[in-house]
């Protein structure tokens, strides 16, 4: 008899526990993502990571006794939007750390006010240098990435082509409005020359233009062999199917920008193109995420590429939480900025203290097969 209240003591006494953990304040965590406009099927998939990860760590006791509650923010992908969202974050929702956006332009555009705040925020796919220093090159205290920078994602575009690819005729079609456009085309240019490349056509083209053709005419009388896009999504679908529909012959090269929705604006024309890219979908590490993803809502992980920056960013974050020991934005930062080898799903990840850079990080080239699926192609490893 004495066992059984013992018993029923313990049991109570867990509940009232577990209870006690989750009557404190929730730990906000904010979300910065495109959910409507162009990146949106990127932002939705991110959003759709996170909130996986906060499901999970809440029900695992939280972080500091605490449950996380996520604060999500559309940016329609339009800087201005993004601008104002942190702003309430910071001010209104009390946020303690922001994970996105994946866009180089919205997260340069924000760093102001994360800085100033003094709450960190990660890009998940945010590879201009800018994101995390200014333009002296000092650190942005509060401003970190997850993801690689452009100057090696340029890098590899140009040896893919010079080395692997044997093409030394490049042209360049770019949006003269992003910055990670123009600094991904600034660094390929730098690299792929240095390898012996010539670039024989550099075209521009604005945000709100869906027609490429006369850029497109000018790339073909040029003589290049190769076609390096420096953009994202719906942009480069649509130059790729126009490239087709002109005869274009030339290999396409592009950047992180990637989706795999293009399929369905460009269709069969994305057959053998290569992309630079983070990550690959047969990770094996990731495999169970993206099982557990298409349970949960009903679709595979389509953007794998943001899904598995999101995800990792949001376990980084976490971490950097536990390791603070305060839900306290400097705290948080200064952990952050101190992350040794730390083993996330798709990498192991140390951070550079003097760029909020990772250090050393893979990259991975992608090409798209028959059936319109990136697949792996190599790894490249930084010396």
């Amino acid at each position: 008899m004495l066992k059984k209240f013992l018993a029923v003591l313990a049991v109570l006494f867990v509940i009232c526990a577990s209870g006690a953990a989750f009557a404190a304040e929730p730990i906000k965590i904010g979300y910065l993502a495109a959910l409507t406009g162009d990146f949106a099927a990127y932002g939705i998939t991110e959003v759709n990571m996170a909130k996986l990860v906060v499901g999970d760590v809440n029900a695992k006791g939280g972080v500091l006794g605490r449950p996380i509650e996520l604060v999500v923010y559309d940016t329609k992908t339009r800087n201005e939007d993004a601008v104002n969202a942190v702003r309430r974050m910071i001010e209104s929702d009390k946020v303690v750390a922001i994970v996105g956006a994946n866009s180089s332009g919205i997260n340069i555009a924000t760093a102001p006010i994360v800085n100033k705040g003094k709450v960190p925020q990660i890009s998940t796919v945010g590879t201009n240098p800018l994101v995390t220093v200014d333009n002296k090159g000092n650190v942005r205290p509060y401003s970190f990435r997850i993801c690689f920078t452009d100057p090696y994602q340029g890098a590899l575009a140009a040896d893919l082509a010079m080395t692997d690819l044997k093409k030394d005729k490049a042209a360049i079609l770019y949006n003269v409005g992003s910055d990670y456009a123009q600094g991904l085309r600034e660094f390929f240019i730098k690299s792929y020359k240095a390898l012996g490349g010539k670039i024989v056509a550099d075209e521009g083209y604005r945000d709100t233009d869906v027609d490429f053709r006369a850029q497109l005419t000018k790339v073909k009388s040029s003589g290049a062999n190769v076609l390096f896009l420096p953009g994202m999504g719906k942009d480069m679908a649509l130059i790729i199917k126009q490239a087709k529909e002109l005869g274009l012959d030339v290999t396409i090269i592009g950047g992180d920008g990637y989706g795999e929705f293009m399929n369905e604006i460009a269709g069969d024309a994305m057959k053998g193109t290569y992309w630079i890219n983070h990550t690959y979908l047969e990770d094996p590490n990731m495999a169970p995420i993206f099982a557990r993803y298409k349970k949960v809502y009903k679709d595979d992980c389509k953007e794998f590429v943001n899904g598995t920056m999101a995800y990792d960013a949001m376990y980084w974050l976490v971490d950097a939480i536990k390791r603070a020991g305060k839900a306290d934005g400097p705290a948080i930062a200064k952990a952050l900025e101190n992350t040794k080898n730390l083993k996330l799903n798709h990498a192991t990840l140390t951070i550079d203290p003097k760029d909020h850079n990772p250090v050393k990080k893979a990259g991975v080239i992608l090409k798209v097969g028959d059936d319109l699926k990136a697949k792996f192609y190599k790894k490249v490893q930084p010396k």
